[in-house]
């Protein structure tokens, strides 16, 4: 009766010249290996954050340009904070804060009369507009399709 588990520890050990399968390291795994082989080389932490800040300040800037036009503004807003957040503890509370506030503004936008949406919709076209104005594109639209003596569409700070 001792032969049956003679054998079955037997074929639960493993030969030790068999070699141990490769680990395979996942994508997030090699860059948090990556993160802290440049934050253990003080000059290449400093480029590392002046880099994210830069991305992150352009992307930022860029979304809050797209703010009031049609797309993907808060979207891009939130990217940049969000790329912000990997190196600054402020861009993270920040990115909460926005994030928090609006989405209680879409929802209170999304408990309004269609009255109010309307108007909130007129005031975004006024925005669109008038900055269009300014950086002097009715114009220059204008003078393509031969209307240049409209100068009352050139914008006052072109």
């Amino acid at each position: 009766m001792s032969e049956p588990a003679e054998q079955s520890t037997a074929t639960a050990e493993q030969p030790a010249d068999l070699p141990a399968a490769p680990r395979r390291r996942t994508l997030g795994t090699r860059l948090r290996h990556f993160r802290a082989r440049v934050r253990g080389n003080p000059r290449a932490n400093t480029a590392w954050r002046l880099g994210i800040g830069i991305v992150g300040t352009l992307v930022l800037a860029l979304g809050i340009i797209a703010i009031p036009y049609p797309g993907p503004g808060w979207l891009i807003v939130f990217a940049g904070l969000g790329i912000l957040a990997t190196e600054f503890t402020w861009a993270g509370r920040l990115l909460r804060f926005a994030r928090r506030h609006y989405d209680r503004w879409m929802a209170w936008v999304n408990r309004q009369n269609i009255v109010v949406k309307v108007l909130l919709g007129l005031l975004t076209c006024a925005v669109v507009l008038a900055t269009l104005w300014l950086l002097g594109a009715f114009y220059l639209v204008a003078k393509l399709v031969g209307l240049g003596a409209w100068t009352w569409l050139q914008s006052p700070i072109a």
